[in-house]
């Protein structure tokens, strides 16, 4: 029995269990501006940089201030711009007053409402005491 608890303890294929390090990997650039010439690379990667900016449809947009701005130049002029905040506040405004009239109109029809019903139970209750006297 001895003998047996010793084999077990010893292991079949040597002491301890090490594989062999494997050697670190070259990492692969995915970037094509290493291949770009000096002058390209400075444009690319250089210190002098604005904001971030794109050109849609022939239109250049700037990003300025957290919000998305056309550049001078572009198909819709700052004019028509103002134009259309301004037309757009004008909704706004009739938009609101629109649902104001619709809650007001609401709080009517509820109100007549409930002064029909009541009425037409004082018609009902006056008709049972009319049946009751006969």
């Amino acid at each position: 029995m001895e003998d047996l608890k010793r084999s077990l303890k010893m292991p079949l294929f040597g002491n301890t269990f090490s594989p062999k390090k494997t050697p670190p990997r070259k990492s692969a650039s995915l970037s094509s501006l290493h291949t770009l010439d000096r002058s390209t690379r400075e444009i690319e990667l250089g210190l002098e940089f604005g904001p971030p900016a794109m050109n849609i449809g022939g239109q250049s947009w700037k990003f300025e201030d957290g919000q998305w701005i056309t550049e001078s130049g572009g198909n819709i002029s700052t004019r028509e711009t103002q134009r259309l905040r301004k037309r757009n506040a004008q909704l706004e405004e009739e938009n609101n007053l629109l649902k104001l009239k619709i809650e007001v109109l609401m709080d009517m029809l509820t109100e007549t409402t409930v002064e029909f019903h009541m009425m037409e139970k004082e018609v009902e209750d006056i008709k049972a005491q009319h049946r009751r006297k006969k």
